[in-house]
């Protein structure tokens, strides 16, 4: 029989901090916490090996689990001295979910249980307030009955406020013992209407009813969401925390909170948090209730005249500042802590690794390995290469105009603008039409996952800087501004009114979520800075990698952008996107509707020139870095008019007439385009445009190469090859114009020829092809459309149910499909290394620059990876990590 349960508590734990794949993070660090000798209320841990049982077995728990229950249940009663169920002096329990990586609010907690008409009275008794009990037996049966029973949370939230109205009062702390009384009562009505059935008094019943939930939970719609946004693998699955009750709403000296060892928004070595004098902790975390600061500094930079922790509970303050100090020194990392006060006393309810922004991450990292707790390489392992993204984009420009409209807090930070949606639903909708939104909500839930990832940002009228809301945002990287409490939504109308001024769905809006500041309409932004802090982690990551990181880039800007963010080269130039250019398009047109080699001469001796300038202003720019060229790749059709207006501007252009120019585009026209006369086939069809691109290409690396006395050594890669016999006749042509440019200019062109390799036959053949081929570099956006069969302009609607449904893991066009794509470019990596020992080996697809897909790179032993720009410093620091994974 295996062992399915682990206790903690009193000083001592079954379990340990390194078993979190086994008692999950939340487990793994109470039982640590225990064993440190820290102030725990003790309990046990259901693993993670049930949570995979219970879904493999039919919701079936295996043999000896509920034995092992009953023991542990048994052994708190020990340490507490208080019986489950008794009536005189009942045990109180919490359940709640704890995968091994944080999943903030996506699954489900019930709190004080073991609560009923008969233990409320013991519970009164005990602690001399009946408030206090009837207080938690309403909120115990609101949790219960929406997480366990499904009956919806909103019935008791407008139950409650309907008495508030009748008894004058605002808050709920305002309501007496007997109001309480009478709303248990109005609940478990409402419990047995809804329900179908009593609201359960057997104590046994209501637990195993929370693990079920609580296990149930790892699949409900908001969790597979937040698992598939953070890339969690399904059969990781959850454990079940069973921990005594302690409680922060037993009166004044009596509280809850939640605190973080540095700003997790700045990663300023300063104690965050906040807290709420008699309340739970659900009161915190879900923006009920206002919570107050910490400590006095936070307090007064926030112009807060209510009192902070450290002002209303000095003792227990110093109590914690004590623990979350040696929290932070053991794990050796920004802690995330959860605490409850009661009576006077401080327990601690959970610590893990803080959720923080990259901005923060960056910071704690230099600073800890200053302080000497980790070292440089450690750093480099903590930092999210995908994080790094929140770094690269605008902020508001500080000298921009701007109206402000409301401030709330600034929970997130970033800017964003965008137009007014009202329901995550919304902002789905709008994000994937291509529009950019600002989700606006009282408060969020873990229900608006789906639209908070959508949203460019997120705007809050309740809650504070732990709410929901803000813990995700400052995960997804979203700009957010919460507890805008001046603020008034009416989801109803579809407005937002402050100061007088009422806004409408559609309106646009900023948030910096730096300041907290809402602004009317959209504000300037201006670039980042990569300095400080990002210099010296990615110094560090420099230091370690072996995989080199390029750019994908054909204009200057782009180019320039990419050597700010530490590009070593360019892995690919699309050279059709130069010819879409305005002042040349109609060159090219003139090209495509010529009769014969003679008319495409003509048009192309237009072009030169302006190609050949294109060149030279990126080999200026790479300086001397290696640049990749690909040779013109898509079909013919797509340079064509599309209008009416196009067409009559051609005609006029060329002198042809229009109805023969629509002619020649049908002519053109392919049913699969993707699949047909374009790439290399084009220049076997046309090689007259090859040779144009060619000669461009090598007239300006001469040319730059004369300016900086060095010579610049371009690599022209020709696309879509599947034969060796396609390459050699494309590479006698180029080579052909580079000798007779040599003769030309009395010295020799340098230069290398390869090839993309796209197409599953050019990965088989790869040994064959190498023999001519000089470099490979694998194009595995179509490498992928090619294994697979799919078309990456035409999936999206089906691959996310093929994520659902299991079928696919990930998006093949995110994430390179290692088991087949990647086994193509593992065949042809080693085939072609085996032929030309020396061949240059690369990615260019936007794999490139995902994280896990340079891990595949670096483990197969490609000499770069090329991203987009705003990518190569997550590419930088991911191939870094993959470099001290290996050893």
């Amino acid at each position: 029989m295996g062992k399915w349960v682990y206790g903690f508590g009193d000083g001592a734990a079954e379990g340990r901090a390194e078993m979190r794949d086994l008692l999950g993070g939340k487990g793994a660090n109470l039982a640590e916490m225990s064993n440190l000798g820290l102030p725990v209320p003790p309990g046990f841990t259901i693993t993670t090996e049930v949570c995979t049982a219970f879904y493999a077995h039919g919701r079936c728990y295996p043999d000896g689990m509920e034995k092992q229950v009953g023991d542990a249940v048994a052994g708190i009663e020990r340490i507490v001295g208080a019986r489950f169920g008794d009536a005189a002096n009942p045990l109180l329990v919490s359940v709640r979910s704890g995968a091994r990586v944080s999943m903030p609010g996506m699954m489900d907690t019930v709190l004080n249980l073991g609560l009923n008409d008969e233990t409320v009275a013991g519970l009164a008794a005990r602690a001399g307030n009946p408030r206090f009990a009837y207080d938690s037996y309403r909120r115990f049966i609101q949790m219960y009955a929406d997480v366990v029973l499904g009956v919806d949370h909103y019935h008791f939230e407008d139950i409650l406020d309907l008495h508030k109205q009748d008894r004058g009062v605002t808050l709920d702390t305002e309501l007496g013992a007997d109001d309480l009384g009478a709303l248990i009562d109005a609940y478990k009505a409402k419990v047995a209407e809804e329900h179908g059935k009593p609201f359960p008094q057997d104590v046994t019943e209501q637990l195993w009813g929370a693990i079920g939930a609580v296990f149930g939970s790892w699949q409900v719609p908001r969790a597979v969401t937040y698992r598939r946004l953070h890339n969690i693998p399904e059969d990781w699955g959850t454990a079940v925390n069973v921990q005594a009750m302690v409680f922060g709403n037993m009166g004044e000296d009596s509280a809850t909170g939640v605190a973080f060892t540095r700003d997790p928004s700045t990663g300023e070595k300063l104690f965050f948090g906040e807290f709420l004098i008699n309340a739970q902790g659900e009161d915190v975390v879900a923006g009920i209730r206002t919570p107050q600061h910490l400590t006095k500094t936070a307090r007064e930079r926030a112009g807060d005249d209510k009192a902070s922790m450290e002002e209303a509970m000095p003792a227990v303050f110093g109590q914690l500042v004590d623990v979350y100090r040696r929290l932070e020194a053991h794990y050796r990392d920004m802690q995330d802590i959860e605490f409850t006060v009661q009576s006077g006393r401080l327990w601690m309810l959970q610590t893990r690794a803080g959720k923080r922004t990259a901005k923060a991450a960056l910071k704690i990292a230099v600073d800890m390995v200053d302080e000497g707790l980790i070292s440089e390489t450690e750093a480099v392992k903590r930092m999210d290469p995908d994080a790094l993204d929140q770094l690269l984009h605008p902020t508001l420009d500080p000298d921009a105009d701007k109206t402000v409209l409301a401030r709330g807090l600034p929970a997130s930070p970033g800017a964003a603008s965008g137009r007014i949606v009202f329901t995550a639903d919304e902002a789905e909708a709008a994000a994937a039409d291509g529009g950019k939104v600002i989700l606006v909500r009282v408060e969020t839930s873990p229900e608006d996952i789906h639209g908070m990832h959508a949203a460019q940002g997120i705007l809050t009228s309740r809650g504070g800087m732990t709410s929901h809301a803000a813990v995700v945002a400052r995960g997804m990287g979203r700009p957010c501004v919460s507890g805008a409490g001046m603020l008034r939504i009416d989801y109803r109308t579809q407005t937002m009114a402050v100061n007088g001024e009422t806004l409408k769905k559609g309106d646009v809006i900023t948030l910096d979520g730096a300041s907290g500041e809402v602004m009317l309409g959209e504000v300037a932004t201006v670039e980042p800075e990569l300095s400080g802090d990002f210099g010296r982690i990615m110094a560090w990551a420099d230091g370690i990698r072996r995989l080199r990181v390029r750019a994908n880039a054909e204009t200057p800007a782009d180019a320039e952008t990419a050597r700010n963010f530490g590009a070593e080269g360019i892995g690919l130039c699309r050279t059709e996107h130069m010819f879409f250019d305005a002042e040349r398009i109609l060159a090219v047109r003139e090209m495509i509707l010529a009769d014969d080699t003679a008319g495409r001469r003509a048009a192309l001796d237009k072009i030169l020139p302006m190609q050949r300038q294109d060149f030279v202003d990126l080999f200026r720019i790479m300086a001397g870095l290696p640049v990749t060229i690909r040779l013109l790749d898509p079909p013919l059709h797509e340079f064509l008019p599309k209008t009416e207006a196009e067409l009559a501007e051609l005609a006029a252009a060329t002198g042809l007439d229009a109805d023969r120019l629509r002619q020649r585009a049908e002519r053109l026209h392919e049913f699969n385009p993707m699949l047909g006369h374009r790439g290399c086939r084009l220049g076997i069809s046309y090689p007259e445009i090859y040779e144009m691109q060619a000669r461009a290409i090598f007239e300006a690396a001469l040319a730059v190469g004369d300016e900086r006395g060095e010579t610049v050594a371009p690599e022209v890669m020709v696309p879509l090859i599947a034969t060796r016999a396609e390459l050699d006749i494309l590479k006698a042509r180029i080579d052909a114009v580079a000798a007779d440019i040599a003769a030309a200019r009395g010295r020799p062109v340098d230069y290398l020829v390869g090839t993309m390799i796209e197409l599953p036959r050019a990965a088989l053949r790869a040994a064959e092809i190498a023999g001519t081929a000089e470099f490979f570099s694998f194009g595995t956006n179509d490498l992928t459309q090619t294994a697979y069969g799919i078309s990456r302009d035409d999936s999206a609607g089906f691959l996310e149910t093929y994520q659902q449904q299991g079928i696919l893991a990930d998006d093949p066009f995110t994430t390179l499909d290692i088991d087949g794509v990647g086994e193509l470019v593992r065949i042809a990596t080693e085939r072609g290394r085996d032929a030309r020992a020396d061949i240059k080996l690369g990615i260019c697809g936007e794999h490139g620059g995902d994280p896990r897909s340079v891990r595949f790179c670096h483990g197969i032993g490609l000499d770069y990876v090329s991203c987009s720009p705003f990518r190569v410093p997550i590419a930088r620091l991911a191939a870094a990590q993959a470099a001290v994974d290996d050893g």
